[in-house]
């Protein structure tokens, strides 16, 4: 009888420790810092680490997380022996208080990278099926332990071009806007090996996000394009396939939010109902250190520190 009588009393108490935990208050702070942050990397990254420090992320996504140039120049480094990152993410990271870093997606040497303070499990490097698709940037499907929740990060960087990847007469696959159509298929493809082969229904926790060089149907009312626009593909593909929210879209409606200094919402965080049901707040940064300004001319358009911004959210997992 006393053995019962603990048994019961233990689990109302945990009953009522469960129900009155706090949620867990999750900061991720997605950037494409371009060239491996090449605006700052000559100030041994300082400048970087501190308006990381003040952002105070627990977790961290970058877009062209590689040294490609020597600073102020486009001089291409010498490979792996010259080049700070990729490599060192781990001690850079370690910077700012993460302890956690995977190298996400990397196919050529514009890779994604994730770091934070919790344990981060690679599920898949995506780089296309070797034969006919092409993912040229390379994705990747990582999963991050918060502590009995996992939040499932598909990581994207899609092809730049107004061409396709592979078109051997450029300027008639601009006219056919290739660089749309091939961008549409690397994204069917990245989607195909991840949420819709794992959960296409969208009940667990899952964000999909990075430079995606692609703008949305939903931002038409400032872009002014007819609707058969093949630019709209690979976000018109997302919206109609998965069970993706588009973050910034239902934190701003109808306010235009552009993510580079040319102007565009390029970038995005799309989540699933459940995660996007813990959201706080979003925000794309564009003051401070993430101020974009292109100071060097004719030096293939590179902006100090980017010429994107940054993309903040704060969730409460519960």
């Amino acid at each position: 009888m006393m053995k019962k009588i603990v048994l019961v009393a233990t689990l109302i108490l945990t009953a009522a420790l469960t129900c009155g935990a706090k949620p867990k208050e999750i900061k991720i702070l997605y950037w494409n810092i371009q060239n491996g942050m090449w605006a700052d990397q000559g100030n041994n990254y300082d400048n970087f680490v501190d308006f990381v420090k003040g952002q105070a992320p627990d977790i961290c996504v970058w877009c062209e997380a590689e040294s490609r140039y020597r600073t102020g120049t486009c001089e291409k480094m010498a490979g792996c022996e010259e080049a700070y990152l990729p490599w060192n993410w781990d001690v850079l990271a370690r910077r700012y208080g993460h302890e956690y870093v995977q190298v996400c997606g990397k196919r050529d040497t514009f890779p994604q990278v994730i770091t934070s303070k919790f344990p981060i499990r690679i599920v898949s490097r995506i780089n296309g099926n070797g034969d006919d698709i092409i993912v040229v940037h390379g994705a990747g499907w990582a999963q991050i332990d918060l502590g009995g929740k996992t939040l499932n990060v598909v990581t994207v960087h899609t092809w730049p071009q107004k061409y396709a990847y592979n078109a051997e007469d450029t300027k008639a696959s601009v006219a056919q806007q290739g660089g749309d159509v091939f961008r549409s298929v690397e994204m069917q493809y990245i989607c195909e090996q991840t949420i819709l082969s794992a959960d296409p229904s969208g009940k667990d926790y899952w964000m999909m996000l990075g430079d995606f060089n692609a703008i949305s149907s939903i931002d038409n009312y400032h872009y002014g394009l007819e609707s058969s626009n093949k630019a709209f593909l690979v976000h018109d593909y997302i919206r109609t396939n998965t069970p993706y929210i588009d973050l910034i879209e239902k934190q701003y409606p109808g306010q235009f939010e552009h993510s580079t200094l040319s102007g565009r919402r390029i970038d995005f965080i799309y989540m699933t109902e459940p995660l996007y049901k813990c959201v706080k707040s979003a925000a794309t940064i564009r003051d401070g250190f993430a101020t974009s300004s292109r100071i060097v001319p004719n030096m293939h358009g590179f902006c100090t520190p980017s010429d994107h911004y940054p993309i903040v959210t704060v969730l409460k997992i519960r």
